[in-house]
C-alpha cells in the first residue's frame, strides 16, 4: 500500500500543481495529504472539477481531477466537448468502485464498464499499483505531455492509503 502523502508528492514531481475534485472514501487519505499542503479546491460536481482542471490549465497549472469512477459519468460532457476537441489536458485520478463486483450495488455497473467507457472516448489509462506506480507516473506524465489530453490513473482499494480500514 502507497501512503497517502508519498503519492501526492509523487503527482507533484510529475509536474501536478493543481488539485481540485469530489471526495471519495478511496480517495480520502489523498485529499488529506492535498489539504494539509493546502493544494486542494474542492468542486460540488464532477463536471465542475473538470471545468476548473480546463481553467488552470489555460492558466499555466498542471491540473488533476480526483473523482470515484461514478463521476466520470457526470465528467464525461466536458472531457469531450472540452477537453478532448481542445486539447487540454488533465490527469483524472479516479477510484475504481465496484472492481470485481466487490462493493455497495450502485458501484457496481460503473466497476464493470469504466475501462470501456474510457477507451470508448479515447481517454488513455492506467491501473495503479503499489508495485507499478512509478512507472504508471512517467506514463502519465509523458502521455499528458506527449498528446495533450485526459488521462487516467485508476486506483483500486487498497492500493493508496485511505482514511478508513
Amino acid at each position: 500500500m502507497i501512503d497517502s502523502d508519498d503519492f501526492v508528492q509523487a503527482l507533484q514531481t510529475i509536474g501536478i500543481d493543481f488539485f481540485t475534485g469530489v471526495p471519495d472514501t478511496i480517495l480520502a487519505g489523498i485529499i488529506v495529504a492535498l489539504e494539509e499542503r493546502r493544494l486542494y479546491t474542492p468542486s460540488v460536481r464532477e463536471d465542475e472539477a473538470v471545468a476548473l482542471a480546463a481553467g488552470a490549465y489555460l492558466g499555466g497549472k498542471i491540473p488533476a481531477v480526483l473523482m470515484q469512477n461514478s463521476g466520470l459519468g457526470n465528467a464525461l460532457n466536458v472531457l469531450m466537448s472540452l477537453h478532448l476537441i481542445y486539447r487540454i489536458p488533465t490527469i483524472l485520478v479516479i477510484s475504481w468502485r465496484g472492481f470485481e463486483g466487490k462493493d455497495a450495488p450502485e458501484h457496481v455497473v460503473m466497476g464493470q464498464t469504466m475501462t470501456t467507457l474510457l477507451e470508448t472516448v479515447k481517454i488513455p489509462y492506467r491501473a495503479v499499483t503499489s508495485q507499478t506506480v512509478g512507472e504508471d507516473l512517467n506514463w502519465t506524465a509523458r502521455t499528458f505531455m506527449e498528446q495533450r489530453i485526459p488521462v487516467a490513473l485508476l486506483l483500486k482499494k487498497g492500493v493508496v492509503k485511505t482514511l478508513q480500514p
